[in-house]
C-alpha cells in the first residue's frame, strides 16, 4: 500500500502556487541573512508570505538546517485530537513532496503517550504547510514530525516538550524543532508592539512558564504558544541557553494600516 499524500490546502492562497514564483519568493526572503547559527529550535510565523515570508525566510536563511525536523503549530481549524501527529506518508506542495521521519515519529509517540495519530487535524490547517518550501528550497533532504496543538493546558505542553527532549537525546543525528506561531492578533501596531515585547522577554529568557503567564495575565493572542512553550521546554532540556530575535514586523508594516494588525516575529534558539 502506497503512503499516503497530503494535498496542499492554502498554495495559491497563503503562498504562490507555481512553483517557479515560490521558489523565486522562497530565495528573495532566505539569502544574505548572515552567519550560520546551530539552533536546537526556532519561532517562525505562518501568515500569508506577503505579510510574514520575511521574517519566517530570515530564519530559515540564518539556520544551519539538519535532515530531521520536528514542527508543530496551532490547530486553527479545531478538527481532531488535542495533540495531533501524523507518523507516515508525505506532504505535497508546489515544490514537491516532503516525507515525514517516521522513525522519529515512532520513537516520540511513544515517549508521549498524550500523542494521537490524527491526520484530520492537519487537513486543512496551514501552520506547518507552509514552512516547508523554505525547508524544500533550503535542505531538499529533510524529513520532518508534523504536530498540531489544540490544547491550552501547560502541563500538556511541558510534557510534549520533555518527550521531544528525551527523543533528540535518543536520536544520534541533530533534529531542529520548529514552532510555528504568529503574535498579538487584531489590536493596534502600537498596543501590539507591546504585547508581543513582554512575550517575546519570555521567549528570549527561554522561560516557557513565564510566557504562559503573561499570555493569560497580559490578555496577548498569539496564536501558537502551546507550540512556542514545548520547543521553549525541549530546547532547554537539550541543553540551549539563548535565544536570538532574528526578525519582527507587524502586518501593519505591508498594509499600512496601524489600525489592526497582526505581530510576526522569528527567533532561533540555541
Amino acid at each position: 500500500m502506497s503512503a499516503a499524500v497530503r494535498m496542499p490546502a492554502v498554495a495559491g492562497q497563503f503562498y504562490p502556487g507555481k512553483p517557479d514564483v515560490l521558489k523565486r519568493e522562497v530565495e528573495n526572503y532566505t539569502r544574505n541573512q548572515g552567519p550560520k547559527i546551530a539552533a536546537v529550535g526556532c519561532l517562525v510565523p505562518h501568515a500569508g508570505y506577503i505579510y510574514s515570508g520575511h521574517v519566517a525566510g530570515a530564519v530559515f536563511g540564518r539556520l544551519a538546517l539538519p535532515r530531521r525536523v520536528i514542527m508543530m503549530c496551532p490547530n486553527h481549524t479545531g478538527r481532531g485530537e488535542p495533540l495531533a501527529l501524523m507518523s507516515s506518508g508525505e506532504w505535497l506542495t508546489p515544490l514537491g513532496k516532503a516525507s515525514i521521519d517516521e522513525e522519529l515519529a515512532q520513537v516520540l509517540k511513544r515517549r508521549c503517550p498524550l500523542l494521537a495519530e490524527d491526520s484530520m487535524a492537519h487537513l486543512r490547517e496551514h501552520g506547518l504547510e507552509v514552512q516547508l518550501p523554505f525547508l524544500q528550497q533550503l535542505r531538499p533532504d529533510f524529513s520532518f514530525v508534523p504536530i498540531t496543538i489544540g490544547t491550552s493546558r501547560y502541563e500538556w505542553l511541558a510534557e510534549l516538550g520533555t518527550a521531544i527532549a528525551e527523543t533528540l537525546a535518543a536520536t544520534p543525528e541533530k533534529v531542529l524543532i520548529v514552532a510555528s506561531s504568529d503574535m498579538n492578533h487584531y489590536e493596534s501596531d502600537e498596543i501590539t508592539r507591546i504585547k508581543d515585547r513582554r512575550a517575546l522577554n519570555c521567549i528570549l529568557g527561554l522561560d516557557p512558564r513565564g510566557l504562559f503567564e503573561a499570555i493569560s495575565e497580559q490578555h496577548i493572542t498569539m496564536c501558537g504558544f502551546g507550540p512556542a512553550i514545548a520547543m521553549l521546554t525541549a530546547a532547554k532540556s537539550a541543553g540551549a541557553t539563548r535565544a536570538e530575535l532574528i526578525s519582527y514586523a507587524t502586518s501593519g508594516d505591508v498594509s499600512g494600516d496601524r489600525q489592526m494588525v497582526v505581530g510576526y516575529a522569528g527567533v532561533a534558539v540555541s
